[in-house]
């Protein structure tokens, strides 16, 4: 069986620079009957190893390390054994969540992950965090941004280790160069896709952060 893609959301609070929001992130779960990847393991470790349902878990991805996409990653761990895997430019939020155990292993640019006979390429996409990652699946015609891009714009750069000219450079040359039709899944809200948010682009660079 090919890989599927499920969504599980998960409610908590993100917390940044002395301020709490109340948050809904996306859980995204790639595999197929036997195993999977985890893509930003948020809020209830207990609740997305309930939506594994038995399956062997490969690896906790992080798309970057706010502590709403990484607060669940080691209870996550503890509980399957799966590797927690992050971009080593953003050790410096994990430590924040996380001060007392570090991630099991990096992300880099061009790394290939594969679960259930698909490949997940890890695309570099900072500028919402340093180490913010996308992760490419061609195969199934899907992009996950984690807080890159969004249905309607990019994620947010006003708060600490954040850029917005650097965010605007990893979705034009990183995200937009993708086929049109490739299907965006984000960290929190609604999925979109690359044709319909490439011709916002002039639009968000004008507007600034």
């Amino acid at each position: 069986m090919a890989a599927r893609i499920e969504r599980l959301v998960t409610s908590g609070e993100f917390s940044l620079d002395g301020g709490t929001w109340e948050v809904d992130n996306n859980v995204w779960i790639v595999g197929d009957d036997t195993e999977a990847v985890v893509i930003d393991a948020a809020h209830d470790a207990e609740a997305i190893a309930a939506a594994l349902g038995g399956r062997r878990l490969l690896a906790v991805v992080s798309t970057h390390a706010h502590n709403d996409h990484v607060d669940a990653a080691p209870a996550l761990s503890d509980l399957t054994g799966a590797p927690v895997l992050l971009h080593p430019a953003d050790e410096v939020l994990w430590q924040q969540t996380h001060p007392d155990r570090k991630p099991d292993a990096p992300l880099a640019d061009g790394q290939q992950l594969t679960v259930a006979g698909t490949t997940l390429t890890v695309l570099h996409t900072p500028g919402h965090s340093p180490g913010a990652v996308s992760l490419h699946a061609p195969d199934l015609g899907v992009v996950f941004t984690g807080d890159t891009l969004f249905a309607g714009g990019p994620g947010a750069t006003g708060r600490s280790f954040s850029s917005f000219p650097t965010i605007i450079d990893s979705i034009r040359d990183r995200l937009l160069t993708l086929p049109p039709e490739t299907v965006v899944h984000t960290g929190h809200g609604d999925s979109t896709t690359i044709a319909a948010e490439s011709p916002a682009l002039p639009a968000w660079i004008a507007r600034g952060h």
